[in-house]
């Protein structure tokens, strides 16, 4: 805004041309709240009217030109005087001169490559957003509007099993197996545990979702873990060739898909933490990586063309036909 209470200045209000039917998406700011804003997949339009409104009639508004930006960029906590930006399209919407009127410009960014997820984790921030700036010789005006990106993913081809096994010698011997490594963002893992040898007393058994968050590089590397879910298997003693079957429902968890070596900035990796506790209190552990991804078939039945053929173009894995009559087997 303007410094001086005799000059001219004006507000920026940026609408986007499918506002009223484009669907919008919950995200988490900063401070742990939830807003909901327009969402947005790899490869669409971004499009809309940036409005300029002078604020007191009849006075002229000098400026050196008027432009908007579609920016992607990705903010460390610790580093907050660096933004880097992955994504940076510029357009120029007028030249520099004088406004005598309030106007509205158009603009359009065509098919928009959005690499990344948008994210917001403890140590980093990933965002999306439109800029438009009238540029002043003193004060640029700016309003910025964001935007949240989800990437789209295809069924794995390949989706193993997991099959594991904790032991402690003639002690305690466990096999457990998953029914697969992938899972997307609204799945049930299903599982079961077996005991083989049981000749301590195990009084506790839970199974955690933990989210590891990693940012920085080299010395510089921070790691954040967070558990997003406990189910308890048992609470009692189990004894030898009882069998255990696991059923976690993911959809009721605020996930986001597996990021790994985002612009080899971060990554945010899941894990299945199996924790079996004694009576004596002695906890044991074992631990193993799975994969998120987000289900994007359904969605594509209703998303536009552009979108479908951009996030076929991201995974680079099955087909859309394939993947298509896949999901309907699975919902027959």
């Amino acid at each position: 805004m303007s410094f001086f209470s005799f000059g001219q200045s004006a507000e920026i209000d940026v609408v986007l041309n499918d506002a009223e039917t484009r669907k919008k998406a919950e995200h988490k700011t900063e401070d742990g709240k939830k807003d909901k804003y327009f969402l947005f997949y790899d490869g669409e339009t971004v499009s809309g009217k940036v409005n300029v409104t002078l604020k007191n009639p009849g006075k002229r508004l000098e400026h050196q030109g008027i432009k908007i930006e579609f920016i992607g960029q990705i903010e460390l906590y610790y580093d907050r005087g660096n933004h880097h930006e992955f994504v940076s399209l510029v357009k120029d919407l007028a030249r520099p001169g004088e406004m005598a009127q309030s106007q509205t410009f158009d603009f359009e960014f065509t098919h928009v490559e959005k690499p990344y997820e948008s994210y917001t984790g403890q140590n980093v921030k990933l965002r999306y957003f439109l800029r438009a700036t009238i540029s002043r010789r003193l004060n640029d005006i700016c309003k910025e509007m964001d935007i949240v990106v989800h990437t789209l993913s295809t069924y794995p081809e390949l989706n193993s099993s997991i099959k594991m096994e904790v032991g402690i010698e003639d002690c305690l011997h466990i096999e457990f197996e998953y029914n697969k490594s992938k899972y997307h963002l609204k799945d049930v893992i299903v599982g079961k545990i077996y005991f083989l040898l049981v000749r301590i007393k195990i009084k506790h058994m839970e199974i955690d979702i933990i989210k590891r968050e990693t940012t920085g590089t080299g010395p510089n590397v921070y790691h954040e873990n967070d558990t997003i879910a406990k189910y308890e298997i048992m609470d009692g003693a189990p004894v030898r060739g009882e069998s255990i079957p696991i059923r976690l429902f993911l959809a009721g968890y605020e996930m986001t898909p597996t990021m790994r070596d985002i612009n080899k900035k971060f990554s945010v990796r899941y894990y299945l933490n199996l924790v079996l506790i004694d009576e004596e209190e002695r906890r044991y552990f074992k631990q193993q990586e799975i994969t998120l991804w987000r289900k994007g078939d359904v969605v594509r039945k209703s998303m536009s063309h552009q979108a479908a053929i951009a996030s076929q173009r991201f995974e680079g894995s099955a087909s859309s036909e394939k993947a298509l009559s896949q999901a309907k087997e699975d919902s027959n």
